[in-house]
């Protein structure tokens, strides 16, 4: 094991996104002897790059796969895990989700892919200010904390990412192949907290369409 890697490790950092600042406290010395470092455990495959700034151990020295979620949080610390990502994660839809999809503050999306880890996409929205992580909760992984939507704040952002008019709950089950019970367990009351989430006032028309075949069940 490499010098970085000895460090990185015996900091108990094996499982973090290290950014260079973070890099730069744990191993002292010149911008020079960190950026020769560096090099090195990336030449021997010991340290991965993420992306410009970003790294972490190789899953080979640290002895255990990245969880992607953690992996997402590093790469956009602020995001947090949604739309289809979050439905297959709580069960709501049958099909893995190939890509690691998040919601991200401000406007402009993020899209990369790291070799071995996957796709990660970063999604913004229009959400109001003081709302961005209403019905998202703080998930414990590996020791870390990853930002996961529950599945229903994962379902409304998801429509309106897609800026959909309410399809009516079978048409919506069928398109998307919710599980039927996922659906048949929510209350009106439930939507309530998420009216104030979004800017558009499409989306407060879906969620007021929505309560109302909820409540006629």
């Amino acid at each position: 094991m490499g010098t970085l890697a000895e460090a990185i490790t015996g900091a108990g950092w094996q499982d973090r996104v290290l950014t260079e600042s973070q890099l730069a406290r744990l191993l002292g010395g010149s911008a020079q002897r960190r950026y020769n470092l560096v090099n090195r455990a990336l030449r021997q495959g010991a340290l991965l790059r993420l992306r410009r700034g970003r790294y972490r151990l190789a899953a080979a020295v640290s002895g255990r796969l990245p969880q992607p979620f953690l992996i997402a949080q590093g790469l956009h610390p602020g995001s947090y895990v949604s739309f289809e990502t979050a439905l297959s994660d709580h069960g709501w839809i049958p099909e893995a989700v190939p890509a690691i999809l998040c919601t991200i503050p401000g406007r402009r999306r993020d899209e990369l892919t790291v070799p071995g880890l996957g796709q990660f996409r970063f999604l913004p929205l229009a959400l109001n200010r003081g709302f961005f992580l209403e019905g998202v909760d703080r998930r414990l992984l590996d020791g870390q904390a990853a930002l996961v939507a529950q599945p229903l704040r994962g379902l409304l952002d998801l429509l309106c990412l897609n800026k959909q008019e309410w399809p009516g709950l079978t048409r919506l089950a069928e398109g998307m192949r919710l599980a039927p019970e996922a659906l048949a367990a929510l209350r009106p009351d439930a939507l309530e907290p998420f009216r104030s989430v979004y800017q558009h006032a499409r989306m407060r028309t879906l969620i007021d369409r929505m309560q109302q075949e909820l409540a006629a069940l």
